[in-house]
């Protein structure tokens, strides 16, 4: 059977070029980047250099560059590295879990936490973050896109806002880093998260930006690493293939590999909407990165249609891989307004750089189908045609 991977906000695949950087730190340069040695130089140098190609895709100095563990590290070395007992933090209802469940920790250790609603189409209102200042703010916590939709926040005029108030601007660019360009200086942040494994990086591999002269207290402790920022024997093999993988996705914004994402994205999205009634995007008339849609299809359960398209060989999500396995309705739709049933209906499908045009045609010619037999069988289908009939 034929499989079409459209998951790449949960995880992308290891690029070949990425995986052939990496293999040399598995065996022949194996080396401490902290050793003296010759072996344990030849590591740092690696690292180094990553640190530069890194720096590169977010237009900032290499030595503000932390490498970590990924996304979630970040956020919570953000949020808990800035706030102390009594500060306040503003945050949006959208947020990956790696922010609100450590925003709603912080306000049980003392923080006065502020949780922004979001519009329709699941944009924050920069005027919102401005009404919700306060005297003890410290710390503002926006996404740049939001990992289920692919709304793209206004982040920049966010750090325009926390600039005049003087206040620590953080923004979770996880689901952004190779999607659309990214410049420290033009969004204002003063920290910034990735995740490796979101843009062809091996997993457990990430960074935070701090930009120079912000004061945060490190999350783990032990050694001067990372210019005593993050404690821990660097990951080298890792981080080499986080420098070059981002090194191609730097490539990709400029050479149309992107472009050309979004080409399949819009094609997707026209050909389902335009065969399956009753069906449309969830943040539609938003900017979005380019790779990302989601879909309702109402009068149906999106699990059972997520497992009947996996049945067929098509890997899709019903939301943020992180929530997998939780019978709660997503909580980024929710924020958005949306009904119940229309939440529990939706899922998200999203490219990778690996996708082809034959992958949107068998798509095109899967899930209208899937759709369909799965309605006749849904209570909530019949009892629709069953309230049409009677108008």
């Amino acid at each position: 059977m034929r499989r079409i991977y459209m998951d790449a906000n949960a995880t992308t695949p290891l690029l070949p070029e990425v995986l052939e950087t990496m293999r040399p730190f598995f065996i022949e340069s194996f080396g401490n980047a902290s050793s003296i040695h010759q072996h344990g130089q030849r590591a740092r140098a690696a690292v180094e250099h990553a640190r530069e190609q890194v720096a590169a895709l977010i237009h900032c100095r290499p030595a503000e560059i932390v490498f970590n563990s990924g996304g979630t590290e970040s956020d919570n070395t953000a949020i808990f590295g800035v706030l102390r007992p009594g500060d306040h933090l503003i945050t949006s209802a959208i947020e990956h879990h790696a922010v609100l469940h450590t925003a709603e920790i912080a306000r049980e250790r003392g923080i006065d936490l502020t949780v922004l609603p979001v519009s329709s189409a699941g944009a924050v209102d920069p005027l919102d973050v401005y009404r919700a200042l306060k005297p003890n703010t410290k710390l503002i916590s926006v996404m740049m896109a939001n990992n289920e939709t692919g709304v793209i926040q206004p982040v920049e005029q966010i750090g325009k806002i926390a600039a005049e108030a003087e206040v620590c601007f953080h923004t979770d660019a996880v689901q952004a880093a190779g999607k659309i360009p990214i410049d420290v200086s033009a969004i204002g942040c003063h920290l910034l998260s990735l995740s490796g494994h979101k843009f062809h990086a091996p997993q457990g591999t990430g960074i935070l930006y701090v930009r120079r002269g912000t004061r945060f207290e490190p999350l783990i402790f032990g050694g001067s690493h990372e210019r005593q920022r993050r404690a821990g024997t660097e990951n080298v093999a890792g981080i080499v293939g986080l420098g070059k993988a981002a090194e191609i996705a730097l490539a990709g914004l400029t050479d149309g590999a992107e472009n050309r994402i979004c080409v399949l994205r819009d094609r997707l999205e026209q050909g389902l909407t335009a065969a399956i009634p009753e069906c449309g995007i969830n943040g539609a008339g938003q900017p979005r990165v380019p790779n990302t849609t989601n879909l309702y299809f109402d009068h149906l359960e999106s699990e059972a249609l997520l497992i009947a398209l996996d049945l067929k060989g098509l890997a899709v999500s019903g939301g943020s891989a992180c929530s997998s396995g939780s019978t709660k309705p997503s909580h980024v739709l929710e924020a958005m307004g949306l009904p119940l049933a229309r939440s529990r209906a939706s899922l998200r499908l999203s490219l990778t750089r690996e996708n082809v045009a034959a992958d949107i045609d068998y798509v095109l010619g899967t899930v209208p189908a899937a759709v369909a037999r799965l309605r006749e069988i849904s209570p909530a289908a019949k009892k629709f045609m069953a309230e049409a009939a009677a108008r």
